[in-house]
């Protein structure tokens, strides 16, 4: 049975990595993303087994352009959304806050109610999408970033428990990246412990496979997640970062 995902987010770093691995898979994919041209090169390596569509989650379009792509592509088994942005913003400037708000938290809402919608109404399918460890803690040199990133995975956790009393057949898995070497941290800044997206993706789709509802990747990670959630609140305040 052919089994089709979308990937929205799939122009470059983790989403497209994904995409290049359920493509080996012998998955259909459908990718999406505002920049179309790499979009393309996906097409390019599997011409009948990729459909594109430029969507851009802040759009109030993207959800009807995601039912369009899912049309398009002949239905939707998993969908993968990988779209964000961050920035540190010690100075709080108003419009990264605003953008970052605008990707992450309405965006990210549009896009995963879409696709919950559509899968209330198949009858079962699997969304997975990336959030972060940012959103264990609030943390001060990027508070839009984190925040919606806690939001995520109150969100998605919050469909999951709405799936289970509604009797949908709605799988969910909330993966938890530390810092991956992607155009996201192009800002100079010496981030420790940095992860290739090549690595990130191959844990990614195996989480999928099996059914984990929430993976932090790497161990590292898992690690300093863990002792994040041991520090009080008192505590953390004074914390230098």
């Amino acid at each position: 049975m052919e089994k089709r995902a979308i990937i929205v987010g799939a122009s470059s770093g983790i989403g497209r990595e994904v995409a290049l691995l359920l493509l080996a898979e012998g998955w259909h994919i459908g990718v999406a993303a505002r920049r179309e041209e790499s979009l393309m090169e996906l097409k390019a390596m599997a011409p009948g087994r990729v459909e594109v569509m430029n969507i851009d989650v802040t759009k109030v379009d993207a959800g009807e352009r995601l039912l369009a792509l899912i049309e398009q592509l002949g239905g939707m088994d998993l969908y993968f959304h990988a779209s964000g942005i961050g920035k540190q913003n010690r100075m709080l400037t108003e419009d990264i806050e605003l953008s970052t708000m605008d990707t992450n938290a309405v965006g990210f809402t549009r896009m995963i109610g879409t696709a919950y919608r559509y899968f209330a109404n198949r009858g079962e399918g699997h969304i997975a999408a990336i959030t972060s460890i940012a959103g264990t803690k609030g943390l001060g040199p990027a508070p839009a970033y984190s925040a919606t990133k806690a939001m995520q995975s109150t969100y998605l956790q919050a469909l999951e428990q709405q799936a289970r009393q509604r009797r949908l057949n709605i799988r969910f898995t909330d993966i938890r990246p530390g810092f991956v070497k992607t155009a996201l941290l192009n800002d100079n800044f010496p981030y420790p412990m940095l992860m290739r997206p090549e690595a990130v993706a191959r844990d990614i789709v195996r989480s999928i496979h099996c059914g984990r509802h929430v993976r932090i990747v790497d161990w590292r990670y898992r690690v300093l997640t863990f002792v994040w959630r041991l520090i009080p609140n008192w505590l953390w305040r004074r914390f230098k970062i």
